[in-house]
């Protein structure tokens, strides 16, 4: 017991101890630094940027939008005659192609044939009344030669009469009889005459019957040819709504006709962007125009060249609708929706730049002597996307500082991470399990927009060992994930 108080006391001097030597050594430490007056000495900080470096160059700029693919050539099969559907082409459905005078609809014709056989017989009877009043016209004319012959004689017999009463010879009442007879010659003459008159009216008459008829039966022939419809130029038949056997109207819509091979897109650009495109005269330029449709797996694309803009901005709408005609345009079909990129005239003595290096009072900031930063006032031309057109005469071969922050500035020392350092990688390759390969084949093959050659393409990167990510990805992200 006595050992154990003795070793218990000892612990506990031990301890006090050991406290007061702490207590002891952090008073002398605090009253060192409260004693110490010397300011700390300040040290500079370095940013690490990414530059690039300016290069001087002719560029030509690339516009961006989004169009749609239309057709120039579109027909509305519209029925000129009202009645009975009894023939449908076979190719007369959705999709369906057909050919330039290929018979499309029949109607009944029974209502058509039988007006037109009427018509015939009226102008049958029109052509014989006009012979008639032809060979009419002829004796009339031959009975007014006749009549004006008897008061010729008439006439003279008149003549005679007073010659010989002037001798003596005759008497006043023979006088009167010759006169009275050479009267009634002169009358007769009058009623031929108007006999003639009326001949020609006949005829005339006759002449204005047969021309109506025929413009009937003018009528009557276009109304019969008119239950036929034919297909006035190669294309595919959309928005079928008949049947055979179906009574339709006259103008009733049955179908709509395409031509698949005279496309053109149609893109609305800004204002702005519209005014890049004029020459010096204010025409609207023939620039090149590149059509993209982003399908699962291929990209399918057309080139065309601008043909016109629209006449008007349109009610509601802003900018500028232009239209450009596709030279070649394999799979595409009038409503895709497509982007649209066109080819502008090209820019002098311009520089290509990351957005990020231009702040908002269009300065950049390059790299200077002792890696200090400097601030070099540009013009901006243009905006592509996330890069910019400049022009500064100064800023040829310096390095440009790429992601601006507000912590930089003129003046400021930088450490600069140079292009070699930001290097794009190659696109990854990945290898495929067999199951996670057939889901892929199987997400291609049910895809139906898809062209045969693009999916064939398609297939074929698929059955490789290693298939690119990006390929990977955008089927997957087609299906859903």
């Amino acid at each position: 017991m006595r050992q154990s108080l003795v070793g218990l006391f000892l612990a506990s001097l031990m301890m006090a101890l050991l406290i007061y030597a702490v207590t002891t050594v952090m008073s002398a430490v605090q009253s060192r630094m409260n004693s110490d007056k010397t300011p700390p000495q300040a040290r500079e900080r370095v940013f690490a940027v990414n530059v690039v470096t300016a290069r001087t160059e002719t560029i030509a700029p690339v516009l961006q939008a989004f169009g749609q693919v239309e057709s120039r050539r579109l027909l509305e099969l519209r029925t000129a005659a009202a009645g009975r559907i009894v023939s449908l082409a076979e190719s007369f459905e959705e999709g369906g192609e057909v050919h330039a005078g290929d018979v499309l609809v029949e109607i009944d014709p029974a209502n058509a044939q039988a007006a037109l056989d009427r018509l015939l017989s009226d102008r049958l009877d029109a052509e014989a009344e006009q012979r008639d009043a032809e060979r009419v016209l002829v004796l009339a004319r031959d009975e007014l030669a006749a009549a004006a012959d008897q008061a010729t004689l008439r006439e003279r017999a008149f003549e005679r009469q007073k010659n010989l009463q002037d001798r003596g010879v005759g008497t006043a009442a023979t006088v009167e009889t010759a006169e009275l007879a050479a009267a009634s010659a002169r009358q007769a003459v009058l009623s031929r005459r108007q006999a003639v008159a009326q001949a020609e009216a006949r005829v005339d008459q006759a002449a204005t019957s047969l021309a109506r008829v025929r413009i009937a039966v003018a009528t009557a022939e276009r109304d019969l040819a008119e239950t036929t419809m034919r297909a006035p130029f190669e294309g595919t038949l959309s928005e079928v709504s008949l049947v055979e056997g179906r009574l339709v109207s006259a103008n009733e819509k049955l179908a709509m006709l395409v031509d698949p091979h005279a496309l053109e897109v149609a893109f609305r650009v800004s204002t702005a962007q519209y005014s890049r495109l004029l020459d010096g005269r204010g025409d609207l330029l023939a620039a090149d125009v590149t059509a993209t449709l982003d399908v699962t797996g291929a990209e399918l694309t057309a080139r065309g060249r601008i043909s016109r803009d629209s006449a008007i901005a349109g009610e509601g709408q802003s900018g500028r609708m232009i239209f450009a005609r596709l030279d070649t345009a394999p799979g595409f079909k009038p409503g895709d929706f497509v982007t649209v990129t066109v080819q502008e005239p090209a820019i002098d003595m311009v520089t290509r730049l990351p957005a990020s290096s231009l702040d908002a009072a269009q300065t950049v900031l390059v790299l200077g002597a002792g890696d200090r930063l400097e601030t070099i006032g540009v013009e901006l031309v243009r905006r592509q996307g996330d890069d910019v057109l400049v022009r500064a005469p100064a800023l040829a071969g310096r390095e440009v500082v790429v992601g601006r922050t507000p912590l930089l500035g003129a003046g400021i020392r930088v450490r600069p991470l140079r292009d070699e350092a930001r290097a794009e990688p190659e696109q990854a390759m990945l290898e495929l399990s067999e199951d996670h390969r057939a889901r892929l084949v199987a997400v291609v093959q049910a895809n139906d927009r898809m062209p045969a050659e693009a999916k064939a393409r398609v297939l074929a990167q698929l059955s490789e060992a290693r298939v690119p990510s990006r390929l990977v990805e955008r089927i997957e992200s087609r299906n859903g994930g």
